[in-house]
């Protein structure tokens, strides 16, 4: 499956924004959705994750500021980005664990200007 991300952009620290992640096929089979983040210098870090059994988990640093969705119809995950800091700056990748294999976007990039 092919995943594409968008929403990704520049904006001012306490802002907003919304990553939309589009699979090319079913994403309601998934056992692992979510969104991760690459930091420059840094390694990939996971930021919201819906795992098995319904269960959402979210890096201790996004919690109470992100939101993580889906819309298995439209077969869409999306992360909902409240109160924006600049130390959210990033790439930020969708994920699917689909078909026992690791699927993931291309990146979209978040800039959180100060």
């Amino acid at each position: 499956v092919q995943l594409q991300a968008s929403g990704g952009g520049l904006v001012q620290a306490g802002g907003s924004l919304r990553l939309s992640c589009a699979a090319s096929g079913s994403i309601g089979s998934s056992e692992f959705l979510g969104w991760y983040r690459q930091k420059p210098g840094k390694q990939r870090e996971l930021v919201a994750l819906f795992g098995s059994g319904g269960s959402i988990n979210y890096a201790d640093s996004v919690k109470g500021r992100f939101t993580i969705s889906r819309d298995n119809a439209k077969n869409t995950v999306y992360l909902q980005m409240n109160s924006l800091k600049p130390e959210d700056t990033a790439v930020y990748y969708c994920y699917a664990y689909l078909q026992v294999t690791n699927n993931w976007g291309q990146g979209t990039q978040v800039t959180v200007s100060s």
